[in-house]
């Protein structure tokens, strides 16, 4: 479904995917009639803040920087990156905003939901290009009244990559009929997790599944909530919650080891050791974050370049988790797959 290509000469398919998303936004470029020639020899900066590393918001961190050199901003040449990493650290989440509102910076690149929190209460007047933010308004990112696809009118703008969560649910449970107890992990300190979480328990009464769920406050915790629920559920589904998802491993082994059916919300967690995810790839947020950063950069105000959200989805399997897991998957489900590992 997506490239197999992501450098930035690679990205003409991605573009057209991402079209719906920058659309909104396309006619504000076409009449601020700002060039790059206008700001020639001008050194851009840039301070990139992310909560963790893990799969999915390293590609995101990627997809910025090519979405940026594709529209003509490249390192070494007219823009310099600082980045910075909190390590999970909810404090030097802290330390990270206060040191990018101190330098002179032209745009901060926010990537995860509570980095773009501590951006936003510490820089408040630079601009700011959030990225993988599951709930921008609860967040308090976007006014209340700003829809997806709407000018915020400050200085934010960025790209939700809020997932379909009941949707992920229905799936994961056709490819375990059997399964009726379920579990997840996650920290109740990161809001994104508290909005997915409130909409698999929805999911999970519809479905008539009881829901188990284990909180865990750092990475360190993840392997014993994992353990917490051997014996309790037959099924895990993580959602976009950056604590677990940074030691995701920890519960594939743990699953493996118990034959519990494990599932993600990313793809990049499919080769962790998921069975599969139904969900989005966060190369292309990133992608689509560095061309909103991209107009700013060119002279126009975040608050005029409309937010959105990323709703271009596929399928991931992995089979030998699968088969660790004593799961067999359909030919049905094998056939909607858009990549399998085997």
């Amino acid at each position: 479904m997506f490239p197999a290509n992501r450098s930035p000469g690679g990205m003409s398919s991605a573009r057209r995917r991402l079209l719906p998303l920058f659309a909104a936004a396309a006619w504000a470029l076409a009449s601020s009639g700002t060039a790059l020639a206008q700001t020639a020899g001008k050194a851009w900066r840039i301070g990139v803040a992310q909560i963790v590393s893990h799969p999915a918001l390293d590609m995101v961190a990627q997809g910025f920087e090519a979405g940026l050199a594709e529209s003509g901003f490249r390192e070494g040449q007219n823009l310099v990156y600082e980045r910075y990493n909190a390590d999970g650290d909810p404090k030097r989440a802290g330390e990270i905003a206060q040191s990018l509102a101190r330098g002179r910076l032209d745009l901060i690149h926010a990537i995860s939901t509570p980095t773009a929190q501590s951006v936003l209460k510490t820089a408040s007047k630079t601009p700011l290009v959030f990225s993988a933010v599951t709930d921008p308004v609860a967040a308090g990112l976007v006014p209340s009244s700003s829809a997806p696809g709407n000018k915020s009118g400050t200085h934010v703008t960025g790209v939700s990559d809020r997932w379909p969560v009941a949707l992920q649910f229905r799936l994961y449970a056709s490819i375990v009929p059997q399964a009726r107890t379920w579990g997840t992990i996650y920290n109740p300190a990161e809001v994104n997790s508290v909005s997915h979480v409130r909409e698999m328990r929805e999911a999970a009464q519809s479905l008539g599944f009881e829901l188990h769920e284990a909180h865990v406050s750092k990475a360190e915790d993840v392997a014993a909530a994992a353990r917490s629920l051997v014996g309790k559920v037959q099924a895990i589904a993580i959602t976009a919650d950056n604590t677990s998802v940074s030691n995701f491993t920890a519960i594939a082994e743990v699953c493996n080891e118990h034959d519990i059916a494990l599932f993600a919300g990313d793809i990049d967690s499919v080769s962790a050791g998921a069975v599969a995810a139904y969900g989005m790839d966060y190369f292309l947020i990133g992608y689509a974050a560095g061309k909103k950063a991209a107009l700013v950069l060119r002279g126009i105000s975040p608050g005029e370049i409309p937010w959105g959200v990323m709703e271009k989805f596929s399928l991931a399997i992995n089979l030998r988790a699968a088969a660790l897991q004593n799961v067999s998957i359909s030919p049905e489900i094998l056939r909607k797959a858009d990549k399998v590992i085997d």
